[in-house]
């Protein structure tokens, strides 16, 4: 199982093909960055595209998604299927990845959506006639399956901040039936001022899990009363909170 420290963030693996001082970059784009399965739908895609000027090699793996207390926690799954899962593409063309939901989707009393990982590969090619350190991508994707019955799954969530040393720890709880993407947080005390947490993806929260994060500004920015402004699937909402007490 792999932990995550943003569960869909892209990485670079630097891959050194030779001694010399230039590097040489991917053109590896996908699209969308994420998918959601209703309960009736079978299948979908994305695109796998390439602006490099060379031949891009990639696998494409599926995991089953969880969350502990130790963090988000992948393992290999056979609830989707993905078609192609090797591919080759060429100089400026591209290629649709078929996700293809094989078992059921989530059903029954407290049914909750479904968790995937598409983890999209760049595999290293020894570029001939061209050394230099070479950078391949790896794209995490997250993709979720409605539970039946449900139209819009949603997240409930409750919110908890606690001190740890010079830091402040933000514990968040999802007792709804659909995931939480929490993003571009911001905490404005009860004297007006605003302070920056977090400028772009903080993480998920899927549903009857619980996720905590250390928040990168110091604790004594938490310790009036205040609102916490966040992102939450898109859209802002804000939240009381801080040191001083819990949220309501």
């Amino acid at each position: 199982m792999t932990h995550l420290r943003h569960a869909w963030r892209v990485g670079l693996l630097a891959c050194l093909t030779a001694a010399s001082g230039w590097v040489n970059a991917s053109g590896l784009q996908v699209a969308p960055v994420g998918l959601s399965l209703k309960a009736s739908q079978n299948a979908d895609g994305l695109w796998l595209s390439n602006t490099g000027d060379e031949v891009i090699h990639a696998q494409v793996r599926v995991y089953h998604w969880t969350q502990s207390g130790s963090g988000d926690q992948l393992a290999p799954s056979s609830g989707l299927v993905i078609s192609p899962p090797m591919l080759q593409i060429a100089k400026g063309d591209q290629q649709m990845i078929r996700v293809i939901r094989v078992g059921p989707p989530p059903n029954g009393a407290g049914a909750v959506e479904d968790a995937y990982r598409l983890s999209v590969d760049e595999l290293p090619v020894d570029p001939k006639g061209k050394p230099g350190l070479r950078f391949v991508l790896h794209y995490s994707v997250p993709i979720f399956v409605e539970p039946v019955g449900a139209t819009s799954p949603s997240p409930q969530l409750q919110w908890k901040l606690q001190r740890d040393g010079q830091h402040a720890v933000l514990q968040v709880s999802n007792n709804g039936n659909g995931h939480a993407q929490l993003a571009t947080l911001s905490y404005i005390d009860s004297a007006g001022h605003r302070t920056e947490v977090e400028a772009g993806l903080l993480g998920y929260v899927l549903p009857g899990s619980t996720m905590q994060w250390v928040l990168k500004p110091a604790a004594t920015v938490f310790n009036t009363a205040g609102t916490l402004e966040v992102m939450i699937n898109g859209q802002k909402t804000t939240q009381n909170l801080s040191l001083a007490g819990r949220s309501p």
